[in-house]
């Protein structure tokens, strides 16, 4: 196995083990994009979410906001961070800096996709964003949805045809 495919399995194992299914990262992007893309179905939106997952940065923030998240839940930090990052402040925006790195690998549509999804906070977000004592996902939620507007900014990409005619 190449050192590619070990990050990428890497990070599919980092997902799961955080309760997050490329499914449900999938169900995400159904809602973003299955009004504007007819026929979408989950297969497809599943599978750009796995394109989405091969990108080494998207690897790499997964990794990362992993890390910290369980580095908080151990009290591993020192605060004030720990109590940041344990509290999720509202401020504090370190995390969506880090999803920012996912979002803009397919173009400016992933910051508006990106903005509205973590707004709402639809399916596996708003249960990454319970905030269930002794689990903190304060990265994770941010990635996620972060992964999701990626592959529904590439989806959009896909499908030029479907843009508002301006000529």
């Amino acid at each position: 196995m190449t050192n590619e495919q070990k990050l990428y399995e890497h990070t599919l194992a980092l997902l799961k083990e955080r309760g997050v299914s490329v499914e449900a990262i999938g169900d995400l992007v159904m809602f973003l994009q299955a009004k504007f893309i007819p026929g979408l179905t989950l297969e497809t939106a599943t599978a750009n979410v796995l394109i989405v997952l091969h990108k080494r940065e998207v690897q790499n923030a997964v990794m990362t906001g992993i890390a910290l998240d369980k580095a908080a839940e151990a009290r591993a930090l020192d605060d004030p961070l720990q109590s940041i990052i344990a509290e999720d402040e509202g401020l504090y925006g370190v995390d969506e800096i880090l999803a920012f790195a996912i979002v803009n690998v397919y173009g400016s549509i992933g910051f508006t996709n990106y903005g509205y999804i973590d707004r709402v906070k639809p399916g596996i977000l708003a249960k990454l964003n319970a905030h269930e004592p002794g689990i903190i996902h304060t990265f994770l939620d941010d990635i996620v949805g972060a992964i999701a507007a990626a592959a529904a900014s590439r989806l959009a990409h896909s499908h030029p045809e479907l843009e508002d005619d301006i000529y």
